[in-house]
């Protein structure tokens, strides 16, 4: 058996990060020639389950965004950049392989890009990383040689489609062979609701998602179809994809993932149960697929596999996700931050029965604002914090005018 994997992972305490635990707890019990050494994580805050996690895992060194005393831990790091700090420490001091970037929003940022910066893979959830910075990021990653691992179901399914086509990892540029990729949405809490019902939907009804168990925003994202017009995004720089080439299903069971469709007019897909260890084991141990903790899919008992084209007018994020990738610039930085402001008011537990954040108002606020703050070249990642500040205080406004 090899060495561990020296791995950190950023957002331990969140869906993803819980699950990536699970795979590794698993791959040891199996005795899989794949074995990780957890020597950081990171977390919002020092919750009770944080501190389980480092008595859990052994981990050295942790980071929390919150200040608070971890005491269980040889080093704690602190403030807005402590997971960048714990990344940088971490590798310093004992040397990191992989991280797995899952800290929910745009604070992954930084993170992400500190682990490029000294050449360290990044197994990547984090898709708004992507969708605020993915210029600087990628020119980081194809600097350094760092591999991006996508974790994401959809991203994971169109890299394992590519499989055989090209010698390349994420970041890559693809064959001339592949004419278009398309991502399946499970259409989210709201599918088959009328214009007026999604509009007027509440932070219950936004978050009853009937395949997948994530965190609240990426819930109420999915809601939206945000989720999926940031994953666009995503494939756009993972992929080195323009938006002609990009599309969308909705695909209730989220079975099928996503395909690829090549010139010769066949199409590739990938199935798999709606579990998301699946897709983070895939990313921690490439090339290899040994025995795996997610449920296995029954094929002979699918049935029907059910496909429609999205409602692009009661959900219309997909084309804004669709324009920020012909702008470029800070546009996606804008979308993003615009986004993640909206829906924090939406789920602020003042606004429980939807009355002063309507649904519908969200992706709304997301459009005044790419409307109403310029999109400038990305020179820095100070141009992409400028910019996602400029749409969090226009958002801000607007609320404040409602009030």
């Amino acid at each position: 058996m090899s060495d561990p994997k020296r791995i950190l992972i950023l957002g331990s305490t969140g869906s993803i990060g819980t699950q990536t635990l699970n795979v590794i707890e698993h791959l040891h019990r199996e005795g899989s020639e794949h074995s990780f050494e957890i020597v950081g994580l990171a977390a919002g805050r020092g919750s009770d389950a944080l501190r389980e996690q480092v008595l859990r895992t052994g981990a050295r060194f942790v980071a929390t965004a919150e200040p608070c005393v971890i005491e269980e831990c040889e080093q704690h790091f602190a403030g807005d950049d402590a997971a960048a700090e714990l990344v940088r420490h971490a590798h310093q001091s004992v040397g990191v392989d992989l991280v797995v970037g899952a800290i929910v929003g745009s604070a992954g940022i930084g993170a992400t890009l500190e682990a490029l910066r000294l050449g360290i893979d990044v197994a990547l959830a984090n898709k708004e990383t992507l969708v605020a910075a993915g210029e600087i990021v990628v020119q980081e990653a194809q600097r350094t040689g760092a591999r991006l691992l996508p974790v994401d179901s959809e991203h994971s399914a169109l890299w394992q489609c590519l499989q055989g086509q090209t010698g390349t990892k994420p970041p890559m540029e693809l064959p001339s062979s592949v004419t278009k990729m398309t991502l399946t949405a499970s259409g989210g809490a709201l599918r088959g609701k009328t214009a007026d019902e999604v509009r007027s939907a509440t932070p219950a009804m936004a978050l009853a998602h009937p395949n997948w168990t994530m965190g609240p925003k990426v819930t109420v994202d999915c809601a939206s179809l945000m989720n999926k017009g940031l994953e666009l995004i995503e494939a756009h720089w993972l992929f080195g994809i323009d938006a002609d080439r990009l599309g969308v299903l909705v695909h209730p069971t989220s079975t099928v993932h996503s395909f690829v469709e090549y010139a010769d007019g066949s199409v590739v897909a990938q199935l798999g149960a709606p579990d998301m260890k699946a897709p983070i084991q895939y990313a921690m141990v490439y090339p290899d697929r040994p025995a795996g903790i997610a449920p296995k899919l029954d094929i002979a008992k699918l049935g029907t596999l059910e496909f429609y084209e999205p409602d692009a007018k009661t959900f219309p994020a997909l084309g804004l996700a669709f324009d920020v990738i012909r702008k470029g610039g800070t546009s996606g930085a804008i979308l993003n931050a615009a986004n993640e402001e909206a829906v924090a008011a939406f789920l602020a537990p003042e606004n429980e029965d939807g009355s002063l954040v309507p649904f519908g108002l969200v992706t709304d606020l997301v459009a005044q604002a790419m409307d109403a703050v310029e999109s400038r070249p990305i020179e820095s990642l100070a141009c992409v914090e400028r910019a996602s500040e400029e749409a969090r205080a226009f958002v801000r406004d607007q609320l404040s005018a409602r009030a």
